[in-house]
């Protein structure tokens, strides 16, 4: 009897450790079953947050064009890509330090009012001189354009291991240039070298904005994107 009692006993000792293991081996399964559940659905969102597009307002053509060049800078500096040339930036910006400069000494100058007057003179002549200087810059020399760059690497370009045939393009930068006259549907953009404005060697597109946008004003910019590129591949082709 106790042998069959200790039979008995070895044999539940045995169902319940399979047991066990069974329920351990099949816990992995469903920890894994819910991984893979969750990644699918934060590639899904992901994919949905890609896949977002941008609206805007149709009849704004000021936020139009503001979209429409932002997108154009992006493709020529991101997705070309070309190095910024921002030294024309940095002189504007330079100009605006020092008239305010000039501001916060004719307003903070530790000197009583009648004893100030000159300064307050001087201080005032300067800011409205240096302001008007970057104004005229900004009206006559910068007009419409969105950004400049550096001459390409003669290494080739990063993305696609080339070089230009144009050789021109490896000697001097690049301005970009965007146009969207009031009251009209088309947007044009124009690559030049820097220095020479009315270059037979620069290359220009004109499209109609309802190429990238809807009539709920729907942006589509992937399109206006790969133009860029395309009008890149001219200008670095000759």
């Amino acid at each position: 009897q106790s042998h069959s009692l200790y039979s008995i006993g070895y044999i539940l000792i045995g169902k319940m450790a399979k047991k066990k293991n069974k329920q351990v081996t099949e816990t992995p399964v469903v920890e894994a079953t819910v991984v893979a559940d969750t990644e699918e659905e934060e590639e899904e969102e992901t994919s949905d947050e890609v896949m977002e597009l941008l609206q805007v307002d149709v009849g704004d053509v000021i936020k139009l064009k503001q979209i429409l060049d932002e997108t154009v800078a992006h493709a020529v500096l991101d997705v070309i890509p070309l190095e910024e040339d921002l030294k024309w930036d940095n002189i504007k910006l330079s100009l605006m330090a020092i008239a305010c400069v000039f501001a916060m000494v004719a307003q903070f100058a530790p000197i009583p009012f009648p004893e100030s007057r000159p300064l307050l003179g001087a201080c005032c002549c300067l800011y409205f001189i240096l302001s008007g200087i970057l104004q005229l810059l900004t009206t006559f020399y910068d007009r419409d354009c969105i950004c400049m760059t550096h001459p390409v690497s003669t290494a080739g370009n990063p993305k696609d291991g080339t070089t230009c045939k144009n050789k021109e393009v490896h000697q001097v930068g690049l301005r970009v240039r965007t146009c969207l006259p009031r009251f009209s549907e088309f947007y044009t953009v124009t690559l030049e070298f820097k220095g020479q404005p009315n270059s037979h060697k620069q290359v220009s597109q004109e499209w109609s904005v309802g190429q990238f946008f809807d009539v709920e004003g729907m942006f589509d910019e992937l399109a206006l994107t790969a133009e860029i590129e395309s009008l890149w591949q001219r200008m670095k082709n000759g």
